[in-house]
């Protein structure tokens, strides 16, 4: 993958279509203190990813945290989180599929749904069986028309707040009109917190990628130092420009999106039209990185033994093609379960990767403080460190067992929260057979070779 390839991956892997729509509810939700929100959800991500970066940059690999996870905690702990993981992303492919189909579908009616679902699953899993580069150089282009979408959104909001569509969009007067900043109360702030996290999801991709890059130590260490600025620009400032535009309470923001909310109130000519591109784009963006996410962590738990051998099998190009196909076809299974499956079924696979995310950054935070430990007694040199270690690395370990006690708390988001319980305690369990009978293996050896 080239330089260029990464490099707009860590500009735009953190924008998906949960910015332009999913923002939406929780603005609704929270109110213009969603702002609040997502600034508490993207300095946790700034800071996973400092902790990420220090161990990526070390030891690029493209299990990445499952891989520091086995070498921090135990095979048992990789296993488990490169699993949970690789399911994630799975259950992904069929969501932004539809997703996709849906906008594809508005267009030309006269084309079934699942049509479009297959036609453009197959095709960016075809450009993802060929080589690393197909990935990097559709990822590209996807990633840079995300980035010029969110920068025209932003420039519009601008003029706007300023008075060039006129005195009645001007200023920021929506943030404390309508009930106030916190017209919810604080209690919602929490509530639309858990949402945004999850919308931050992918980021890590980069760490990834970066594996397969021209210089993986200087790719990721530029991508966890862009992060910061990355999320203040494209979450933000554009929501904020969307709550100045649009009050929180508008039935819009939950029907059409906020990027449309805000477009529709300005009276921007052909507004549906572009933010559908712009959505379609950015699907077809996730499913891409989908695809290449869930092979690769597929591929790293074959090369370790916890997958099998089998998805370790590279192409010349160096493509895990077996890791690829695994990955689409039980992807097709999901969709044909969201198709011709009673609607209960699907949403209860997709419950099961609602705390996925959280999972994983919980680990990255447990994995850096074990690793940095190791490396300070060894006085190893790190490219990249964690700011005020070890007091931010806890810092975000205690905020994330809070915020696992509120998704128990909030009624809307148990049933994930259960379900994500059973399927990682599921695969640990798994994961703590597969440790065993490997360590008894190695026993075996070497009483044999006494």
């Amino acid at each position: 993958m080239k330089t260029r390839h990464v490099t707009m991956l860590s500009i735009a892997g953190v924008i998906g279509a949960g910015l332009f729509i999913g923002s939406g509810t929780a603005i609704h939700l929270a109110g213009p203190a969603v702002l609040i929100s997502y600034l508490t959800a993207g300095a946790l991500v700034v800071l996973v990813m400092r902790m990420l970066g220090e161990m990526a940059a070390a030891n690029p690999a493209s299990g990445s945290f499952s891989v520091y996870a086995t070498r921090a905690i135990g095979r048992w702990a990789g296993f488990s989180i490169g699993w949970l993981y690789w399911w994630f992303w799975v259950l992904v492919i069929p969501v932004e599929a539809t997703a996709a189909a849906a906008i594809l579908h508005s267009w030309i009616p006269q084309v079934d749904l699942w049509v479009f679902a297959l036609v453009i699953t197959l095709a960016l899993t075809i450009t993802n069986l060929f080589s690393v580069k197909n990935y990097g150089e559709f990822e590209f282009w996807f990633a840079l028309l995300k980035v010029l979408a969110i920068i025209a959104f932003i420039i519009v909001g601008a003029l706007a707040f300023v008075g060039v569509f006129g005195p009645e969009h001007a200023g920021a007067r929506n943030l404390v009109e309508n009930g106030g900043f916190f017209p919810n109360g604080v209690g919602a702030v929490a509530a639309a917190l858990l949402t945004t996290m999850f919308t931050f999801m992918g980021t890590e991709i980069v760490t990834i990628a970066a594996a397969e890059s021209e210089n993986p130590a200087s790719q990721i260490r530029r991508a966890t130092r862009s992060v910061i600025w990355r999320i203040s620009i494209f979450y933000l400032v554009s929501i904020f420009f969307v709550i100045c535009l649009v009050p929180w309470n508008d039935p819009s923001l939950i029907q059409d999106g906020s990027f449309l909310a805000a477009l529709t109130v300005l009276n921007v000519p052909g507004a549906r039209l572009i933010v559908d591109a712009v959505v379609l784009v950015s699907v077809a963006s996730c499913l891409n990185s989908a695809l290449y996410t869930a092979s690769r962590m597929a591929y790293s738990l074959a090369e370790r033994g916890d997958a099998p051998k089998l998805l370790s099998r590279t192409s010349r190009s160096g493509v895990p093609r077996a890791a690829v196909l695994l990955s689409t076809v039980v992807g097709f299974v999901a969709v044909v379960a969201n198709y011709f499956a009673p609607g209960r079924v699907f949403s209860t696979l997709l419950a099961s990767s609602g705390a996925v995310a959280l999972l994983v950054y919980l680990v990255i935070a447990i994995s850096q403080l074990v690793m940095r430990r190791r490396a300070e007694t060894l006085d190893e040199h790190l490219v990249i460190r964690m700011w005020a270690y070890p007091f931010l690395t806890w810092a975000v370990i205690v905020f994330i067992c809070v915020v696992l006690v509120l998704m128990a708390i909030w009624s809307d988001l148990r049933g994930e929260l259960a379900a994500t319980a059973v399927l990682a305690a599921v695969v640990v369990a798994i994961g703590l057979v597969v440790q065993k009978r490997s360590r008894t293996a190695v026993r075996s050896r070497r009483e044999a070779g006494r």
